[in-house]
């Protein structure tokens, strides 16, 4: 198994509270990490229908049957045992380390762990393998190889499956068993030709209004399947970034894949050489990068804060870290060669924003750490690089 970054942040956690809860898209690697982790704790799957019909019927029956500290994978599948989990924590409150959560989906539980777990449970996003996970493991490769492949840790096992064949199977399982367990969707074709929709329009801001058209349904329609894909994993929006000095900046949020690997197989692109002329490529390696920022950030328990910013007349800045009040600048390109004009929209905002910090520019290239006042890093080093902002260079 590759050694996942997160594995610290969540062993604190366990030894912090009594509940840690593991969130993340399905076969990211949650259930394999937890188990890593904590191989003395007693696990159960509520995917398991008889474990499902107890922890549903006989809690009790449940706990005496998986005893603690105990591992609950998908716990999303029985919600109303977060009550059950919270009574039995309230009972010894100075015991960290009972339970530890895992689930693939978060409306409404997302909500009861909050409700339900307050002041009880650490919360922790697992996404699937950063390029820093998969360089320690030796297993890294051109970069159009993982705009094909992706990050899903299945996909880097010796015997891996084509990853053509691997997307589609995990997609047809989504629009035929996730999908049900989430909303009543009465025409799957339409959602799945919003989903390709959204893959060809990755790294911008999306305008539903535009694409209900296309889709065939409702543009409010498509808001409840944004949030769905949202609340599953399947996609995340990159906000805006707002202050008191902004003015007349675009306010739609950007629309991101949580697995680059399923965006490309949407679009249809099957081999590296393909990739590497497709002229979405620059967009796909836009939403690699940017997971890699939203990776280093929540692997070491921190909350995202990523933002972009658009101003009506077209002054871009791809991805803002804001962290201790900086606010710190991403140009995101695919090129190997560094360019005054990659840093220009950059000098635009730190004129207009007092809290603007470095300037850096992640590339396909090799690093420098000064080209025209600005620093260049090369896309493999991203998370270091997020990590090390604001600190000496």
């Amino acid at each position: 198994m590759i050694e996942r970054s997160i594995s610290a942040t969540i062993r604190k956690s366990a030894a912090q509270v009594p509940v840690v809860t593991l969130l993340g898209p399905r076969q990211a690697g949650k259930t394999a990490l937890v188990r890593e982790l904590f191989p003395e704790y007693t696990y159960v799957n509520l995917e398991d229908r008889s474990a499902r019909e107890l922890a549903e019927n006989d809690y009790l029956g449940f706990f005496s049957r998986y005893p603690e500290p105990l591992i609950i994978d998908e716990v999303q599948r029985v919600p109303e045992l977060l009550s059950a989990i919270q009574v039995r924590v309230d009972e010894d409150r100075k015991k960290n380390g009972r339970f530890i959560l895992t689930l693939s989906h978060q409306p409404r539980l997302s909500e009861a762990v909050a409700q339900s777990l307050a002041g009880r449970t650490a919360v922790h996003t697992l996404l699937p393998l950063s390029f820093e996970e998969i360089k320690k493991a030796g297993k890294t490769e051109s970069l159009d190889q993982s705009i094909v492949r992706g990050f899903m840790p299945g996909l880097y096992l010796d015997n891996a499956r084509d990853p053509h064949a691997y997307y589609r199977d995990c997609l047809d399982r989504y629009l035929e068993r996730d999908l049900r367990q989430m909303i009543s969707l009465r025409n799957p074709d339409a959602f799945l030709r919003f989903m390709t929709l959204l893959a060809g329009r990755t790294g911008r801001a999306v305008n539903l209004s535009g694409l209900s058209g296309e889709v065939g349904v409702s543009s409010a329609t498509l808001g409840e399947w944004l949030s769905v894909l949202e609340d599953s994993f399947v996609v995340f929006r990159l906000q805006p970034y707002f202050s008191k000095v902004s003015r007349r900046i675009v306010k739609s949020p950007k629309v991101y894949f949580s697995e680059p690997g399923l965006a490309a197989y949407l679009l249809g692109i099957e081999t590296p050489r393909q990739a590497s002329r497709d002229p979405l490529r620059g967009n796909l390696f836009e939403n690699i990068v940017v997971l890699e920022a939203m990776k280093a950030r929540l692997n070491a328990g921190r909350e995202p804060n990523l933002f972009y910013t658009r101003t009506e007349k077209g002054v871009e800045v791809d991805l803002i870290l804001k962290k201790e009040g900086m606010l710190y600048q991403y140009e995101i390109r695919s090129s190997m060669t560094p360019n005054r004009e990659f840093s220009r929209n950059m000098r635009v905002f730190c004129d207009s924003e007092p809290d603007a910090g470095g300037m850096s520019v992640i590339y396909c290239g090799e690093p420098y750490d000064s080209y025209i006042g600005c620093r260049y890093v090369n896309y493999l080093d991203a998370a270091a690089l997020i990590r090390e902002a604001g600190q000496a260079v």
